[in-house]
This record gives C-alpha cells, sequence and structure tokens, in this order.
C-alpha cells in the first residue's frame, strides 16, 4: 500500500506516526487533565507538576523505547520499528510492566485525579491483551493507543461536565488522523487496525468500572 502513496503522503503519515506513538499517549493524558481539571492537582506546586508529568514521560516512553533501542543494537530484533510479531514480545513485556509500576504508583497518591488510576490500569490491560493477541495477529500499536487516549477523554468528560466537547471532537480527529496515517505507512491490514481501536476502547472502559 506504502508504495501507491506519494511521497509527500507517506513522509506526512510517517510523521504522524511518530508524534502520536503509543508510547507518548500516557504523557499526552497527564498533560490533558493538567490542563482541564487542574483544580485535582491541588496542593502540588507548579515545578512538582512538571517533575510529575517528566516522570511519567520518563517511565512510560523513554524507559521502553530505550529498550527496545537496546534489543535491536544487541540483534535480538532486525529493526528498531519491530516489524513482526516475535520482535513485539520482549517490548509488550517490558512496556506492561512499566505500566503496571504507574498504576501501583497512582494508587497512593491522594494528589491527584482518580482518573489515572483507571487509565494505567487500562494500558496494562490492553498492554496485556495486544501481547496475547499478538500470538495470532499483529495488531495495531498504534490503534491501541489513540483509541485508548479516545475513550479515557470521553470518560474524564462525563465525569466532568465542564470538560468542553471539544476535546472528545479533537480527540476523535486525531483518532481518524493516526488509523489513517497507519494504513498508509504500515502493513496493519484493516483488521488488525480495527482490533487494536477496538483492544484501546474496551480495555479503558473495563478498568474504568473495576477501578471507580
Amino acid at each position: 500500500m506504502e508504495n501507491n502513496q506519494p511521497k509527500l503522503l507517506r513522509y506526512i503519515a510517517k510523521l504522524i506516526s511518530f508524534l502520536l506513538h503509543p508510547l507518548f499517549i500516557p504523557t499526552f493524558f497527564f498533560y490533558f487533565l493538567i490542563i482541564v481539571v487542574p483544580y485535582k492537582f491541588e496542593g502540588i506546586t507548579d515545578w512538582q507538576l512538571k517533575l510529575r508529568l517528566f516522570s511519567v514521560f520518563w517511565l512510560t516512553a523513554f524507559f521502553p523505547a530505550f529498550a527496545v533501542f537496546l534489543l535491536w543494537r544487541l540483534k535480538f530484533s532486525e529493526s528498531i520499528f519491530l516489524r513482526t510479531q516475535k520482535e513485539r514480545i520482549i517490548p509488550y513485556v517490558i512496556t506492561m510492566f512499566f505500566y503496571w509500576w504507574m498504576y501501583y504508583l497512582s494508587r497512593n497518591f491522594k494528589d491527584q485525579p482518580i482518573d489515572l488510576k483507571y487509565f494505567y490500569f487500562g494500558i496494562f490491560i490492553a498492554t496485556s491483551l495486544g501481547l496475547i493477541i499478538n500470538n495470532f495477529i499483529k495488531i495495531s500499536l498504534h490503534a491501541i493507543g489513540i483509541s485508548g487516549l479516545l475513550m479515557a477523554v470521553f470518560l474524564v468528560s462525563m465525569r466532568y461536565p465542564a470538560v468542553n466537547l471539544i476535546w472528545i471532537l479533537f480527540t476523535i480527529l486525531l483518532s481518524s488522523i493516526v488509523v489513517s496515517a497507519r494504513m498508509i505507512v504500515s502493513d496493519h491490514t484493516k483488521q488488525e487496525l480495527l482490533i487494536g481501536f477496538g483492544v484501546g476502547l474496551f480495555t479503558q472502559l473495563i478498568a474504568y468500572f473495576w477501578v471507580l
């Protein structure tokens, strides 16, 4: 599919795939909460809040990405882009560990939104389920990530009516853009994208009702 698309379109799709990579989703969601419900972080100074935002990025994006880089350099994977199902197994397990750790830590924080608890638990379940499904098909990680963000934003908007509807519409737009980009530059089938999207939505709902 990629070869049939204009070069500029493929470049834009690759850029979107990088900027909205699933590893960045937890950081995006944390920042979203800072913007829409800042009063839920009452008692935290601006500096402490910035440190927490950085720690989310550090634990959920940098370390998993660095682990993938090491696996590639040590020849455990042929590509840093994890093009095969086999290459994705260890990164799945590593990411699951960090997501569980974030959920575990969030249970002890009383000065931040409870929404982070079900979100972290949701992405942990999504990653676990993704690992299982990976044995059968190469499920889309981008679809899991962006749909998880979509459902999380929707749930926050339901819990806090003051949150503007524009955020839901904006996240729907982002989801459409990401899925379209993956259809252009990845070798995922429509089924793999659709299943990934469903996993992201479903696991956030499960986590929401479990935690709350």
